[in-house]
């Protein structure tokens, strides 16, 4: 289990792809490396395998759970969220090395999970409300708080930060011959890890 790793478990839609980037630079920004099912892009390696692998490796798990819509297609609600939740609280409860793992857990509203996942009644659940601000701030404190390192800036640094950085990011796609539509995982946190780079010469 890594120190510096964490794990992101997360809608990957369309409407919540701002968040899910806020989730990365936050990460990124605090000093640790942002881990998720997206970081590769393997045929051969199975979802299921790969997900318990980067949960093993993994000492932080930032986890939201507040998409519970249908799917317009098929009319059913996705659930890997919750699942990748137990699997991450799963491995903390009986894996004799994972005992010292982290978790922050994420709905839109502070009791709101109650309706749909009660079992885990008693979890500190932060509530963003869909607020990206909101949701930086919360993941900033926490890691600073659960890694005790006091290297981890100030929320509403890290917020600003990510204005800034989502106002560069055309310039820099266009120059790499991208487009927003492009970008894939890697390419994310690259241009994050590129950017906070150079604001900090």
């Amino acid at each position: 289990m890594k120190s510096e790793d964490v794990f992101i478990n997360c809608p990957f839609s369309d409407d919540y792809d701002q968040h899910f980037k806020a989730i990365i630079f936050t990460v990124i920004r605090s000093g640790f490396i942002p881990r998720c099912a997206r970081e590769d892009d393997d045929g051969g390696d199975v979802r299921f395998e790969k997900i318990c692998r980067i949960i093993a490796e993994s000492k932080y798990g930032i986890h939201d759970i507040s998409k519970t819509e249908l799917d317009e297609a098929s009319g059913l609600p996705r659930f890997n969220m919750p699942f990748e939740l137990g699997l991450f609280l799963g491995a903390k409860k009986y894996g004799p090395e994972q005992g010292a793992k982290k978790a922050i857990i994420f709905d839109r509203s502070a009791y709101r999970y109650q309706q749909f996942i009660s079992d885990i009644a008693g979890q500190d659940i932060h509530a963003h409300d869909g607020d990206i601000r909101r949701l930086i701030i919360d993941i900033a404190a926490w890691l600073r708080r659960a890694s005790r390192r006091k290297t981890v800036p100030g929320g509403q640094v890290i917020a600003d930060e990510f204005d800034n950085f989502a106002r560069d990011l055309p310039i820099m796609i266009e120059a790499k011959q991208l487009s927003l539509v492009d970008l894939t995982y890697a390419d994310d946190v690259g241009l994050m890890t590129e950017w906070l780079a150079q604001k900090n010469q």
